[in-house]
């Protein structure tokens, strides 16, 4: 899969490209499939949240060894439209995962995800540099009514804000504070929300800031992310690390799959 140059420019103004059918319907079936199977594994890399423990967060599904490993994730994040589009927006063919995870807003109980820039909690992890970029694959239909993500188009060149640990969700992790998002929103085109139907995808700057409502439907609500990262801005040492789920120790550079890697890797599994 080839930008165009449109393309390009378009992610360098607002920080994020939006692509409305990036995987087909049995490829969403299938990665669908191993979600649900993944969601039954108990590790510290599945995190949950509510009443009935539902799966919040499910992480390190792209490798090939570890509880939540799966070999159509692995392929997923390796195809020309995702792999090979991180590539071209980072400059880099060099490139590993930081993390991919799905993110779990189970009806009615899915919790927000507050505004927030990723950069925040991964220089954190020791990475030196602002360049990387995430790509998000939607399982589900997204709406607003059941908590899709938005953007706010451009907050990546207004730089890094200084974060806080967050410890209202299941996952805590490093948010905007209120005064730094209401300046960045009146500096900023109004926020879009990225909906449509499964095989939705977006990819977005380390620094573009990013959140999700509630889930207020009677329905779950998935989506997959793919955090790439080159490999010469790997994390450096750091004390007391994150676990590897979340700050991966595989820098091994991913190599560029067949487009039809995911369908031949549910095949073989």
């Amino acid at each position: 899969m080839k930008l165009t140059a449109e393309q390009r420019a378009q992610f360098e103004r607002d920080g994020f490209l939006i692509f409305p059918e990036l995987f087909s319907r049995d490829e969403v079936a299938l990665l669908r499939r191993e979600v649900e199977r993944v969601a039954m594994v108990e590790t510290d890399a599945v995190v949950r949240e509510g009443e009935a423990r539902a799966p919040k967060s499910l992480f390190r599904l792209h490798e090939s060894d570890g509880p939540t490993a799966s070999s159509a994730f692995r392929a997923a994040c390796r195809l020309p439209r995702t792999l090979g589009v991180a590539q071209a927006l980072l400059g880099d063919d060099a490139l590993y995962l930081h993390h991919s995870k799905v993110n779990v807003k189970t009806a009615i109980e899915g919790s927000v995800w507050p505004w927030h820039q990723d950069y925040g909690a991964w220089m954190r992890d020791g990475i030196a540099r602002p360049a990387m970029a995430t790509m998000m694959v939607a399982l589900d239909t997204a709406t607003e009514f059941n908590g899709c993500l938005y953007l706010l188009p451009g907050s990546h060149r207004l730089g890094r804000e200084e974060p806080y640990f967050d410890t209202s969700t299941a996952y805590k992790f490093w948010a905007l504070p209120p005064k730094s998002i209401k300046a960045m929103i009146e500096r900023c085109p109004p926020p879009v929300a990225v909906k449509g139907k499964p095989g939705l995808a977006a990819i977005f700057h380390c620094n573009l800031m990013h959140a999700s409502g509630h889930n207020l439907s009677a329905e779950d609500r998935w989506q997959a992310y793919f955090c790439y990262n080159t490999v010469a801005n790997h994390p450096r040492d750091v004390e007391n690390p994150r676990p590897d789920y979340v700050r991966s120790r595989n820098w091994a550079p991913l190599a560029l799959a067949r487009d039809d890697a995911l369908i031949e890797a549910a095949a073989l599994a």
